[in-house]
């Protein structure tokens, strides 16, 4: 198998927010945990598990002009290949699954916490996996950081997020729920992939 990405530093989590009985610390522990859970796997990945297609015309991180797929998403030298749809059945690499999280914390950074100006377009994104990971470590860290830093009722705050007209009318500790929903979803299809992988090449 390929190397392993260069080592990144174990999040960090603050355990004492499980025991704080407020919206906010109930959001953060959320998002602390599940973000922990899926690091310690993502510091496993290699390049072979990046890039496994588990099944016919899956979707790929790629280099610009080698893309299956009309649509793209990336600023860079490398691109997400995109579904035509929400409902297409298409299978993802763990790749495609670590840009797609990596372009949707840095969209809701942007239109959070940033200048509320560039949209997933403008993620660099890579499809080799020290710097994929990387970029996913950089996006999620920037947001958890922005997160702690708010007050414990900007949980019920409506607005905070302008990133899509339901986070404009929401309160910002829904817009949390569903980030964590994310990390949660997508971090359970990269380790079950992984999984399958490493069981296919084992068999």
């Amino acid at each position: 198998m390929a190397a392993t990405p260069a080592p990144f530093p174990t999040p960090e989590l603050d355990w004492s927010l499980f025991e704080v009985p407020t919206a906010m610390a109930m959001v953060r522990s959320q998002l602390g945990f599940s973000w922990l859970v899926l690091a310690e796997r993502l510091a496993t990945l290699t390049q072979d598990d990046l890039d496994w297609e588990p099944g016919p015309n899956a979707l790929r991180v790629v280099r610009r002009g080698e893309q299956r797929s009309p649509r793209v998403v990336g600023a860079g030298d490398w691109v997400a290949e995109w579904p035509a749809g929400d409902d297409s059945p298409q299978p993802r690499t763990i790749a495609w699954l670590v840009a797609h999280l990596t372009e949707a914390f840095f969209e809701r950074w942007e239109w959070t916490f940033g200048e509320h100006r560039r949209r997933r377009d403008a993620v660099e994104l890579s499809g080799e996996v020290g710097p994929a990971v990387a970029g996913l470590v950089d996006q999620v860290t920037r947001w958890r950081a922005a997160v702690d830093a708010l007050e414990d009722d900007a949980a019920f705050t409506v607005g905070l997020s302008q990133a899509t007209e339901i986070d404009q009318r929401a309160p910002f500790g829904h817009l949390v729920l569903h980030m964590n929903r994310e990390l949660i979803h997508h971090g359970a299809e990269i380790t079950v992939l992984q999984d399958l992988h490493r069981a296919a090449v084992a068999g």
